[in-house]
């Protein structure tokens, strides 16, 4: 009998290809294919590796008489239509555990950034300012920290804060009972009522569209900094930028953005970028969270691990 085929539509980490050859898995490694192309290529393929060339819909798919998964090299599922995999009996596969230590990570480095003046009082340097109580922080120690979504990545920070002496209150509605030490289960009101830094580690799904919303914001007792490493859709940039200005917000940290073409962006959305971009109390990177050299080789492993048990 053949070994079953994997057709590879992204750009991956080459330690992906001996890890399918050794659950015996034959692969065809296509990273330059036009998303036009796909459809008629997946014919006779068992599986589809891709991470974020294109959305997987059921055009997509229409042809794929074989298919037996769908598989995500990295974190989140929101460029594939889960539904018509479901309604096919084609098994969806992601990699979340690959980089939940490197967001983890990530988002404890742009708190501390953002709470200590890190990169602000680096540019100052830079340009031969030197402003020490200007530029004097807050300390994580003592603060009530709220984890909204306590998946993989909601776990993994919350791990990293356990060592820093603050209190941690995570919210889920979708899996309340994975909620444990080292956080403690709150309601949204409680943690809104109790935090003083906010992050969110929430997948990007209709439900969660714009779920950071000016109601959102209004409904925190004190001023927050406020982290999101997530996707940058579930939070309303302009309610965001809104609350930043007022104060509702002492500053932001964000890995993400609700258009990340920063070259495309619409007029309210450049309006929003460009406060974001020269306010001092707003510290950005470009979707990196989990993005390292060890999560890239990771999310293969937990790929390659989970499609051998299919």
């Amino acid at each position: 009998m053949a070994n079953p085929r994997v057709l590879i539509i992204d750009e991956v980490h080459p330690s992906l290809f001996p890890m399918l050859e050794g659950i015996g898995i034959a692969y065809d490694y296509r990273p330059d294919i036009n998303p036009l192309e796909v459809c008629e290529a997946l014919a006779g393929f068992e599986g589809l590796i891709v991470r974020s060339k294109m959305r997987i819909t059921a055009d997509t798919i229409k042809l794929a008489d074989k298919l037996r998964f769908v598989a995500r090299a990295g974190a989140g599922l929101d460029n594939i239509d889960a539904e018509v995999l479901q309604e096919r009996g084609i098994a969806l596969v992601g990699a979340n555990e690959g980089n939940r230590q490197a967001v983890g990570e990530h988002a404890l480095g742009m708190l501390l950034s953002l709470m200590r003046n890190i990169t602000r009082g680096d540019r100052q340097v830079r340009d031969k300012v030197w402003l020490r109580e200007e530029n004097r922080g807050e300390e994580i120690s003592g603060k009530t920290v709220g984890i909204i979504g306590y998946g993989n990545m909601g776990q993994s920070f919350a791990r990293l804060l356990s060592g820093f002496g603050c209190r941690i209150l995570a919210y889920d509605r979708f899996v309340p009972e994975k909620i444990s030490a080292p956080a403690e289960s709150a309601s949204l009101v409680e943690l809104q009522a109790e935090a003083d830094i906010v992050s969110l580690h929430i997948p990007y799904i209709p439900e969660n569209w714009a779920f950071a919303d000016d109601a959102f914001f209004q409904g925190f007792r004190k001023q927050i900094w406020f982290m999101n490493t997530s996707r940058g859709e579930v939070v309303d940039q302009t309610a965001l930028v809104h609350h930043l200005q007022t104060g509702t917000l002492k500053g932001a940290a964000l890995d993400v953005l609700e258009n990340e073409k920063l070259h495309s962006l619409t007029e309210e959305q450049r309006r929003n970028f460009d406060y974001l971009k020269t306010s001092d109390q707003v510290v950005l990177t470009p979707h990196i969270a989990g993005w390292t050299h060890e999560s890239y080789i990771n999310i293969n492993e937990v790929l390659v691990h989970k499609i051998k048990a299919l």
